[in-house]
């Protein structure tokens, strides 16, 4: 979902007061179906935009046409910014256009605003995880992020109380940048319980940039995970799920014949046998050769078991 159509939309409402699906799909060149969504998505996210069905309906933006964003509230304004925060890595024009609607807000909003739109990173890349619904804490994680204040959980069997920083959805899943006694530690939203959002003011690096801070915690889990690699000859037409499997752990080196060579990698041998010995012959595995020799003994445990 581009951010700079949600914008636009938000924009036409405030100017026109109500217009249908099929109006906003001409104005912004889209289908209705994707208008339809873009609408349903600012409602859910707490823009105050409601269907009104029968003759003259359409989608309305409550309080009326207006010309600027002067008319929404904080808490429209936050959900807005939340929505949009992520989309800036588009590109610089993203980057501007937020900047912009920042300036158009009430100078008592813009503190607020301009926290959530860095609240959160969006990163589309994988771990091998599957998309999933955002675990229900992450709006309350968004607000302490915004509000500055602690969060209290239990994290591996062990209480913590720390000062929120940001979150980073890898693809589905959520991660928790926050600051620590020992520092700064990223955790699994899905993972934590019993949180709180206290009343406590929480503390942040002036320098702290949020998507710099990801890239760190990525590379470094990167170098983790990525500590043996193999190289396979794949159809070039299953490369796409290949790529699925091992996310940004799948680099092409080569095509040839229709046949592609990939290098996958994950963070022990038995972790890559596992993973393509599903594929068959589909995939071969040129080397290395403990890869190999995994994949062989996997085999011999299935026809010894299964093997007539």
């Amino acid at each position: 979902m581009r951010a700079d159509r949600l914008v636009a939309a938000v924009l036409l409402l405030q100017a026109r007061g109500r217009v249908t699906a099929a109006e906003l799909a001409k104005d912004l060149e889209i289908s209705v179906a994707t208008a339809r969504r873009d609408l349903e998505a600012l409602s859910s996210a707490g823009i105050p935009v409601y269907p009104q069905p029968g003759r003259g309906g359409g989608w309305s933006l409550v309080g009326g046409a207006r010309t600027d964003l002067s008319g929404l509230t904080a808490a429209e304004s936050q959900a807005l910014f939340l929505m949009l925060g992520p989309a800036a890595s588009g590109g610089p024009e993203l980057s501007s256009a937020l900047r912009k609607l920042v300036r158009a807000l009430p100078a008592t909003f813009r503190a607020d605003a301009e926290a959530a739109a860095r609240a959160v990173v969006s990163d589309p890349a994988r771990w091998g995880e599957r998309d999933r619904e955002p675990p229900a804490l992450v709006q309350s994680l968004q607000q302490a992020v915004v509000h500055r204040r602690k969060v209290r959980f239990d994290y591996s069997g062990k209480g913590r109380l720390v000062d929120p920083y940001g979150l980073a959805d890898k693809d589905g899943v959520w991660y928790f940048l926050a600051g620590t006694p020992a520092g700064q530690r990223t955790f699994r939203v899905d993972r934590m319980s019993a949180a709180e959002i206290t009343d406590l003011p929480s503390e942040r690096p002036d320098d702290f940039d949020l998507r710099e801070q990801w890239a760190r915690v990525v590379e470094e889990m990167e170098q983790r995970r990525s500590l043996v690699s193999a190289t396979v000859l794949v159809d070039a037409r299953y490369l796409p799920v290949l790529r699925s499997r091992f996310g940004r752990h799948c680099e092409v080196l080569g095509e040839r014949d229709g046949r592609v060579t990939v290098k996958v990698a994950a963070h022990w041998v038995r972790s890559i046998a596992e993973q393509l010995a599903g594929w068959g012959d589909l995939v071969e595995v040129v080397e290395p050769e403990p890869v190999r020799a995994e994949l062989a003994r996997i085999g011999r445990e299935l026809t010894g078991r299964y093997g007539s």
